[in-house]
Formats: C-alpha cells, sequence, structure tokens
C-alpha cells in the first residue's frame, strides 16, 4: 500500500439512535463524540438513525406489496387475466 493515502482505520462504537442498540467494528469513520465501551476502553462514537435493530426488514415488521409486481399491476389495471 501507498503510504498517506488511505484513510486510518480504527475501532468504532456505532449507536442507532431510534432503538440504543450499539456495535463496535472496525471504520474509517471518525467523530470527535466519544463513549466509553464495556471493555473501559473509550472509543469514538458514531449516530445513525437504523441499523438492523430498527429496520421494518430485520424486525419484522415490514408490509408487504400486496399490489404484486409490474405485470400483476398491468394486468389488473386493463382488466386482463
Amino acid at each position: 500500500m501507498k503510504k498517506d493515502i488511505h484513510p486510518e482505520y480504527q475501532k468504532v462504537v456505532f449507536l442507532d439512535t431510534s432503538s440504543d442498540y450499539k456495535i463496535l467494528t472496525g471504520s474509517t469513520q471518525t467523530s470527535d463524540e466519544t463513549i466509553e465501551w464495556e471493555d473501559g476502553n473509550s472509543y469514538p462514537l458514531i449516530r445513525v438513525e437504523i441499523s438492523s435493530a430498527s429496520h421494518p426488514f430485520y424486525t419484522g415488521k415490514q408490509k408487504a406489496d400486496k399490489a404484486g409486481g409490474r405485470v400483476d399491476r398491468f394486468k389488473k389495471k386493463y382488466n386482463l387475466s
């Protein structure tokens, strides 16, 4: 790798603001805000609005599309069988 062209890879905490779910992972994101993690160390905190803890697809609260696909909607619109 070339030196001084890649962002610094570090451990950060992502916080889902809608469900208070936190995860410690590696990222190149930076933040001025920090949080103390369960291991006693302090890590940068990145706030996100949605994660697997609050996304409808992962929580099972996703609504099914009742209209069907494009072909089904076309057939219904023009009364085709």
